[in-house]
């Protein structure tokens, strides 16, 4: 069976990523901060009480990986605290960075001798991200995370290419969830549908690009 990890997995898309997974034949390993009753319920692998920003923790549950075993490696946890100029919170921003984009690239990099050689990482972002499609302003923090973590995508996927790994940018659509109190376009099942259906797309030849989850290449 091939073995995909997903971190934020406890509820919207991280939750429906491992169901669709675990459907598809996956071995799932989800890392969580709480499980709830509908991850418990999958009868998957749970890591819980990990946080992305917990360096420590992270290479812990790396060593009891073993090495060229991970197929999938999808980074979905994330934090959105919108604001106006006016609101300016820079703890907010700080905090932001630590969860959306250092977390990702500390995972990723944690997992390095994990990942088989020719696996796939997904980076779950958001079009938010984009400084060309910024036309309202606000949403300090999130912009700027999501902006890093697309550089840092591209980033690895060159480093990775020699290895056969590619990378997916991926937006996963205006969802209905938590996160976004629940208001959205989409909702979560949907939503993980196609980011997989990129995933499956997704090869050397456009590692690194940036992708909404309904297949439209987005500007950086």
């Amino acid at each position: 069976m091939p073995h995909a990890i997903v971190t934020g997995a406890n509820r919207g898309i991280g939750l429906q990523l491992c169901r669709a997974l675990k459907d598809r034949g996956y071995t799932v390993t989800a890392l969580c901060r709480q499980p709830g009753d509908a991850l418990a319920g999958l009868g998957i692998d749970i890591h819980a009480h990990y946080d992305v920003t917990d360096g420590a923790a992270i290479e812990a549950f790396a060593r009891t990986v073993e090495p060229g075993t991970v197929d999938l490696l999808i980074n979905n946890a994330g934090i959105l605290r919108g604001m106006s100029l006016d609101e300016l919170d820079v703890e907010s921003v700080r905090r932001q960075f630590e969860v959306n984009a250092l977390g990702p690239l500390r995972v990723t990099h944690s997992l390095l001798r994990a990942l088989k050689d020719g696996a796939k990482v997904a980076l779950v972002t958001s079009r938010m991200g984009s400084i060309a499609d910024n036309e309202s302003g606000g949403s300090y923090g999130y912009r700027m995370s999501k902006t890093a973590l697309n550089a840092a995508g591209v980033s690895l996927a060159r480093d990775l290419s020699p290895r056969g790994i590619a990378v997916a940018i991926l937006h996963p659509g205006y969802v209905r969830t938590d996160m976004t109190g629940r208001s959205g376009l989409i909702d979560a099942d949907e939503s993980a549908t196609g980011l997989l259906q990129r995933i499956d797309d997704l090869n050397l030849e456009n590692s690194g690009s940036f992708w909404h989850a309904n297949g439209e290449m987005l500007p950086w």
